[in-house]
């Protein structure tokens, strides 16, 4: 098990979810807002790549 101390000096933070939330993974919440999302990333298209 790993100290407080080293949880603190960890780069990677440290996540709980919530066991509730399980039940929202396949459904679509908002669907007016999904099908206008879908129609204009099908119009204009994902933004290019920063290299």
């Amino acid at each position: 098990m790993t100290t407080i101390d080293e949880l603190n000096k960890s780069k990677i933070p440290v996540i709980v979810f919530d066991k509730k939330l399980e039940q929202f993974r396949d459904k679509v919440l908002f669907p007016e807002k999904l099908e206008k999302a879908k129609e204009i990333l099908a119009r204009v298209g994902l933004p290019k790549k920063i290299k």
